[in-house]
């Protein structure tokens, strides 16, 4: 099993320790450095930035959210991020939720599974550098009736084929991962409730003919170094509730709904009801420990090196780590715990 950092968002005040976090990242080793985008920061700036500052480690969008750019630009930027990089780049896809793709982009939230198949379909064909054309739902290319004409990409990646991972959490668009990306990109995952998400992951691969073997599952976890378990949870709890209760409308959830079908549907319902009334304290205490401690590594190396070692068991392939602590010397040190963990386990 590989380890990955996630920098999460840019401009956060932390922005010169994230660039030190993975250079450290890339000499202890460690496989991928990803970087999130929602209605701040875009991951594209970030990760060129990222490679340019590191040598060895792979770079990676979690996510690129896909009513931000056409399919053809995020093809074009892919492209350019591999070249930049020596051939480093991971593409990571997402629909975002409807309040952002309505809200911020202007982009209707409608039918997600047909709009990512369509999306995903056109990204490997202009990546392929054939001439662009399609025709589907979403998008025709070229345009019927006027001047535009079949065109390739001029960019050459560096590799042929550039790993593309989907970040999902429903059933059907776990199925849809499985079926036509490389790679998930998973939050929230608890070994013990793995099926969850790995039964459909396994349907879509069957979809297309394949096993979950050689598919990179690769859930990002919160990393609280500590021999206090209990307040290694409390300092996830905030991070929890905003997800739980705050991502999304009451209506459209999908991390409240994880929640639910992992077990904890009385809980899920007054975190979001306490944070959507902006009684954020009460949302975050209502967060169950287990939930947090079920999806987290917790602990001292030992406790860390024994939770790695379930997720490698329920089939992680990648396990990607968000270091929690607000001082560089914190996320140093939860890196470093990270690698010995592993090793202590036999797993790197």
């Amino acid at each position: 099993m590989r380890l990955g950092i996630n920098l999460g968002y840019w401009g956060l005040g932390m922005d010169a320790d994230n660039i030190a976090v993975a250079q450290e990242a890339d000499r202890l080793g460690y496989s991928v450095c990803w970087a999130a985008e929602a209605y701040g920061s875009d991951a594209a700036t970030v990760l060129s930035f990222v490679a340019a500052k590191t040598e060895r480690i792979d770079v990676g969008s979690a996510i690129f959210q896909i009513p931000a750019r056409t399919p053809a630009m995020t093809a074009m930027t892919a492209a350019t991020l591999d070249t930049l990089s020596g051939g480093r780049f991971r593409l990571g896809l997402g629909v975002s939720g409807p309040q952002v793709s309505e809200g911020w982009y202007g982009v209707k939230f409608d039918k997600p599974l047909a709009r990512t198949r369509e999306y995903v379909e056109i990204i490997r064909k202009a990546m392929s550098r054939e001439r662009l054309v399609h025709e589907g739902a979403n998008w025709t290319l070229p345009l019927p009736g006027g001047p535009g004409k079949p065109i390739k990409l001029t960019v050459h990646p560096v590799r042929e084929h550039i790993p593309l991972y989907i970040a999902a959490i429903g059933p059907k668009n776990l199925e849809l991962t499985g079926e036509i990306a490389d790679g998930w990109l998973g939050i929230f995952f608890s070994p013990e409730h793995s099926a969850l998400s790995l039964d459909p992951l396994t349907a879509g691969r069957a979809k297309a003919g394949k096993t979950l073997e050689g598919f990179d599952l690769c859930p990002t976890v919160n990393l609280a170094v500590g021999e206090d378990i209990k307040a290694g949870v409390d300092g996830l709890r905030s991070y929890a509730a905003l997800y739980i209760g705050g991502m999304g409308s009451k209506e459209k959830n999908f991390y409240n709904q994880l929640a639910r079908r992992m077990g904890y549907e009385q809980a899920a319902d007054e975190v979001q009801e306490k944070y959507l009334a902006r009684d954020y304290a009460g949302a975050a205490a209502a967060v169950p420990h287990d939930l947090i401690d079920a999806t987290s590594l917790i602990g001292d190396t030992a406790r860390i090196a024994a939770r790695m070692q379930a997720y490698a068991d329920a089939g992680v392939t990648t396990l990607t780590l968000a270091p929690s602590g607000f001082t560089l010397d914190e996320r140093i040190r939860a890196l470093r715990t990270g690698v010995e963990a592993l090793e202590r386990a036999g797993l790197a």
